[in-house]
């Protein structure tokens, strides 16, 4: 029987590894995890916001990889179906915690129904969608309440529906829209706030270089 093709480093595909790794083979376990580990690191920062607690839920998702692997039957690519069970190592975590500063089951402040114009809180935001710094988007998710944080990227980064993010949040599919908005005004706030304080700054610099020359 033929040998399977390995990589130019002498790795094999991740095909072979992932039929090996179910199998028990260590080594393959261990090229999967060369893999995808820092993809699913980034995915687990971005939603727990703390390097430290990124890298033990990371090893959290990958001892559940070890688990579960035999369940994996090809119905989507590899990545995807690790991307979501990671993320749901870190929701079962998350689940565990208390998060005071947004409670899921809040109803919708009494100002989001009466001031200015109605507006679907499902909708797109333009100023998130269409921004292209990505650097200043991380810090404000950062910044974001845990609950907001996590609704909103199960729902704009992860593309989650709100029925399934109802679900896996245990709460109405109205308090998720409801947290999905609220999420996406405090990082329109944020944003806005990080603009201004770039704008003062550059004044600043244009000042003192303007100074140095007289």
């Amino acid at each position: 029987m033929a040998r399977p093709r390995r990589s130019a480093e002498g790795e094999i595909p991740e095909a072979e590894a992932i039929r090996r790794a179910q199998g028990g083979d260590p080594d393959a376990f261990e090229r999967l995890y060369r893999l995808h580990s820092r993809r699913v690191y980034s995915v687990v920062l971005r939603m727990v916001g703390n390097p430290a607690e990124a890298e033990d839920l990371t090893q959290e998702a990958f001892l559940q990889l070890f688990r579960k692997i035999h369940t994996f039957r090809g119905d989507a690519a590899f990545s995807t179906w690790l991307h979501r069970l990671s993320v749901n190592v870190v929701l079962m975590r998350l689940r565990k915690k208390t998060l005071p500063q947004t409670s899921l089951d809040e109803p919708a402040d009494a100002e989001d129904e009466s001031s200015g114009p109605k507006r679907d809180v499902g909708a797109e935001d333009p100023l998130i969608e269409g921004s292209l710094d990505r650097v200043r988007l991380e810090r404000a998710l950062v910044e974001l309440p845990p609950g907001y944080r996590m609704v909103f990227l199960l729902h704009d980064v992860q593309g989650y529906e709100h029925n399934e993010i109802a679900r896996i949040m245990d709460c109405s599919i109205g308090n998720s829209k409801s947290q999905l908005h609220k999420a996406r005004t405090r990082l329109r706030e944020i944003l806005q706030d990080f603009e201004r304080d770039r704008a003062r700054q550059q004044r600043l610099e244009a000042s003192e270089k303007t100074g140095s020359r007289e």
